[in-house]
């Protein structure tokens, strides 16, 4: 089963400003295995180490790790910088309070706070219209005057979260995410890296989370710092988990059974030791639910067989639990935009 996969709409998003500055994005799709031609297919994906790869070559090609959406580039290496200095740390507060203002130093545009209301936390960030000066700075890097992309802010919250939930070895459920930008064409894989609740068009952008976090002690060596900007950005973007995960237990129960034989959540709970409204609760402080997890499981089996030339559509259907196809079509093209058969002939996920 593959570990998972992100829409092509997201590739587009990471290249906008290599092809803004007109630089051949070629070999770095090449690199990353990605065939171009594929991306313009209806409902094409790309694999995680596939958009990971992409991440790294275009972060060499800039030397930017923000994908030119900013006048002032964020160099290669101010990831790791930004993550070893708030290594020291003694809590996570304290280190996202080293993380926001490096990346304030950093960024033109951007103003970033971190609040604390009762049981909520949230990171607040507001933007800043580039100055004709800072512009002028940059002007061999044209920059976007308009309004702001929802990729950025998200690209922003992803590099923040990412961080903070190496730097307290746990993932970190997101309760809400607002921003700023209106809501983009494809939000789906929005949804699997952060939470169900995103709102978009706010006056700010904010990431919300449970308080208590803030609370939990900073302790990673620098041979994990070596190990996690190693693995970066691919374990950033299959959300960050630790073992204990509710999330990672529930797919850990489902994976190696068919989806027919995938217990209700009554029995799931059960197998757990806990009760059912406490399951739903624990999988909704990590912003999932079962029904959720088990559609991403269920488009996952989908797309594989989808893959292999000698299997059918049915066998697709079949394979992910449904005994009706006209069902598997409907969720087929709920989950990627897409029906099954248009996804087969134009190539689905593009294989490495």
């Amino acid at each position: 089963m593959p570990p998972g996969s992100i829409s092509a709409y997201l590739v587009a998003e990471a290249l906008a400003g290599a092809h803004l500055r007109r630089l051949d994005t070629g070999p770095v799709l090449r690199a990353a295995g990605i065939d171009p031609v594929a991306l313009t297919r209806p409902g094409a994906r790309v694999t995680t180490d596939q958009y990971a790869m992409l991440w790294r070559g275009l972060t060499l090609l800039l030397d930017d790790e923000f994908f030119a959406m900013n006048p002032r580039r964020l160099k290669r290496g101010s990831f790791g910088f930004m993550c070893a200095a708030a290594r020291e740390a003694p809590d996570l507060a304290a280190a996202f309070r080293i993380m926001t203002r490096f990346l304030m130093l950093a960024f033109d545009g951007v103003d970033l706070r971190l609040l604390r209301h009762g049981d909520q936390a949230e990171l607040v960030m507001r933007g800043r219209r580039p100055s004709a000066t800072a512009a002028a700075t940059e002007s061999a890097q044209p920059t976007d005057a308009g309004p702001p992309r929802a990729f950025a802010d998200f690209t922003i919250w992803l590099m923040l979260h990412g961080a903070a939930c190496w730097l307290i070895g746990r993932r970190i459920a997101i309760q809400r995410v607002d921003i700023r930008a209106k809501a983009p064409v494809y939000i789906d894989d929005y949804r699997r890296l952060f939470c169900d609740d995103l709102r978009f068009g706010q006056p700010v952008s904010r990431l919300v989370f449970a308080a208590a976090l803030l609370d939990m002690p900073v302790d990673r060596s620098r041979r994990s710092l070596t190990r996690f900007l190693k693995q970066a950005p691919g374990n950033i973007l299959v959300r960050y988990r630790n073992a204990d995960a509710w999330l990672v237990r529930v797919r850990h129960q489902l994976r190696d059974r068919h989806p027919d034989d995938w217990p209700d959540i009554d029995r799931l709970a059960a197998d757990f030791g806990v009760s059912t409204a406490t399951l739903h609760r624990r999988l909704a402080a990590e912003g999932q639910s079962y029904r959720s997890i088990k559609d991403a499981l269920r488009l996952d089996i989908a797309t594989e067989v989808l893959r292999d030339p000698a299997a059918s559509v049915a066998d697709a259907a079949a394979a992910a639990g449904f005994a009706d196809p006209s069902s598997f079509h409907r969720a087929f093209r709920k989950w990627t935009g897409v029906s099954p058969g248009r996804y087969r002939r134009d190539g689905g996920i593009v294989a490495p």
